[in-house]
């Protein structure tokens, strides 16, 4: 898996150097692609059907990232569409390298940008820091859940509910589920943080309201209120020791 994440985090690295206003994300997406299958890694994400089902049909996803532009949350489809100054991009990288799997996700400002955007983007970066700090040995998921919503709800964002962190390992999407916020519901909470588990952590904040809806391409996320979201992800590892990042240069 640390193969699997360091090829993740080049992804990552790659579209920063080259993201810049006139730029489109199918470019982004087949330098992405490029770089993944080089590596001798598989993109998670080329003919997802979802549900750990893969296929070549109409309905599977036909990009090797998810490249998501201001009020998109999540699954945003690449496309020929230009970059422009000011806006921001979330890109969602997943690789499989001999059977394991690696996921990230980083927001990117496009040239320069307001302060309010460039907060909410730190912000949310900063609250995956945070609920990797607390993905600990004798701690359970709802304390990452708990650190995420300590960061997001005092600045006052919106925190997605709808998508959330997950196990990861031989599959892209495993137990237990990572929510971003306090819930009681379910086990998902009280589930014991152990060595050897390995989580993907990925906070989606939003300057309104939290409620998102799919568009008709039946992938794009986008806020409701049409108000703009970020998404910073890292896949971890947990040790005796505390969290190892995985999806890391």
């Amino acid at each position: 898996m640390r193969r699997a994440g360091r090829i993740v985090a080049e992804v990552l690295a790659l579209v920063e150097t080259r993201l810049k206003p006139g730029v489109t994300t199918a470019e982004l997406d087949e330098l992405a692609e490029h770089h993944i299958r080089s590596s001798g890694a598989i993109p998670s994400f080329k003919d997802y059907l979802g549900g750990g089902r893969y296929g070549k049909t109409p309905s599977a996803f036909p990009g090797s990232i998810c490249a998501s532009i201001d009020d998109e949350v999540v699954h945003g489809i690449p496309d020929d569409r230009p970059l422009k100054e000011g806006q921001i991009i979330s890109i969602d990288a997943g690789a499989i390298y001999d059977g394991w799997h690696g996921d990230a996700a980083r927001t990117f400002v496009v040239g320069k940008a307001p302060e309010e955007v460039r907060r909410l983007v730190d912000t949310t970066r900063l609250a995956l820091m945070a609920g990797i700090a607390a993905a600990r040995p004798g701690n359970v998921v709802g304390d990452i859940s708990a650190a995420v919503e300590d960061i997001a709800a005092p600045a006052g964002y919106g925190i997605v509910r709808q998508y959330v962190g997950h196990g990861i390992g031989s599959e892209m999407h495993q137990d237990p589920q990572v929510a971003n916020f306090r819930s009681r519901d379910g086990g998902w909470p009280r589930w014991p943080l152990e060595p050897g588990m390995c989580l993907a952590i990925e906070p989606m904040l939003t300057v309104g309201s939290h409620e998102v809806e799919t568009r008709p391409d039946g992938w794009t996320v986008v806020t409701r209120d049409g108000t703009l979201a970020a998404h910073f992800e890292h896949t971890i590892a947990i040790t005796e020791n505390g969290p190892e990042i995985l999806t890391t240069v």
